[in-house]
C-alpha cells in the first residue's frame, strides 16, 4: 500500500496529462469552434499544430538549461537531459510542422491559382523555410553529438552548441517570418492563433490552453523515460 501511495505521490502528473489530452482530443474534434472565413472546421487543429508547438518551444526551453547546467558543473547527468529533452522537441517540431503544412495547404489555398496551392510552392513561405531550418539546426546537434566518441568533449561541445541552436530558434521561427512577406498569421503584428477577433474565441480558450500544458506534460514524460533509460545504461557500461 506504501509503494502504490508513493507511486500515486510521483505520477499525479502523469494522470493529469493523459486527462488532459483526452479531453483536448475529444473536445477538440466534437467541441464547438467559431465558423470564421477560409478556417471553418480546420481551426481545430489549433489544438494540435500551435499547442504542439509551444510544447516544443518548452521543451527546448527546459535543453538548454541544462546545458548551461552542465557547463556550470561537468555533470554528465545534465548532458543527458539537455539531449533526451532536445529529442523529444525535435519530434513535437516535426509533428507541428507537418500539422502546420497541412494546414497551410488548406488555408492559404488560391481558387484562382490551383498552381500555387501544391504543397512544394507553400513550402516556399518564409514561416515554413524558418521552422524547417530551426528543426535541421537541432538535426545538426544530434549529428555532432555521435560524431564524438569522448563523453566529456561530446558533453562540453554539445552544450555550447545547444546554447547557440536555442539563440538561432527564435529568429528562425518568431522574427524572420513577420519580417518578410508571408501567408502565415502574424504579419500584421497579432500573436498568431492568439486573436481574439480571426483565430481563437474564449470557448477555444478553455481547450488551447489545457492543450498546451497536455502536450508539454507528455513531452517530458517521454523525456523522463528516455532519460531514466539512459541513465541504467550509462550505470551498467561503467559497472
Amino acid at each position: 500500500m506504501t509503494n502504490e501511495k508513493n507511486y500515486m505521490h510521483k505520477s499525479w502528473w502523469k494522470l493529469i496529462a493523459v486527462v488532459l489530452l483526452t479531453y483536448t482530443v475529444i473536445a477538440g474534434f466534437l467541441g464547438p469552434v467559431p465558423h470564421l472565413p477560409l478556417l471553418q472546421e480546420t481551426i481545430r487543429n489549433l489544438y494540435f499544430h500551435v499547442c504542439m508547438w509551444f510544447a516544443m518551444m518548452i521543451l527546448f526551453t527546459v535543453s538548454v538549461v541544462n546545458s548551461i547546467r552542465y557547463l556550470r558543473t561537468f555533470n554528465l547527468k545534465y548532458d543527458i537531459y539537455a539531449r533526451q529533452f532536445a529529442v523529444v522537441a525535435i519530434v513535437f517540431g516535426i509533428l507541428g510542422y507537418i500539422t502546420g503544412a497541412i494546414w497551410a495547404s488548406y488555408t492559404w489555398a488560391d481558387p484562382n491559382k490551383p498552381a500555387a496551392n501544391s504543397f512544394s510552392t507553400i513550402a516556399r513561405d518564409p514561416k515554413l523555410i524558418g521552422a524547417a531550418i530551426a528543426l535541421l539546426v537541432y538535426f545538426a546537434y544530434l549529428i555532432l553529438r555521435d560524431s564524438v566518441q569522448d563523453m566529456d568533449k561530446k558533453a562540453r561541445i554539445s552544450a555550447v552548441y545547444n546554447i547557440f541552436a536555442y539563440a538561432i530558434l527564435f529568429p528562425s521561427i518568431w522574427i524572420l517570418p513577420r519580417i518578410l512577406p508571408s501567408l502565415h498569421p502574424g504579419n500584421d503584428g497579432e500573436n498568431p492563433a492568439l486573436d481574439v477577433k480571426n483565430d481563437i474565441d474564449s470557448g477555444m480558450r478553455t481547450v488551447f490552453y489545457p492543450a498546451v500544458i497536455g502536450w508539454t506534460l507528455l513531452g517530458v514524460w517521454i523525456a523522463t523515460l528516455k532519460i531514466r533509460f539512459s541513465l541504467l545504461k550509462e550505470k551498467k557500461m561503467s559497472a
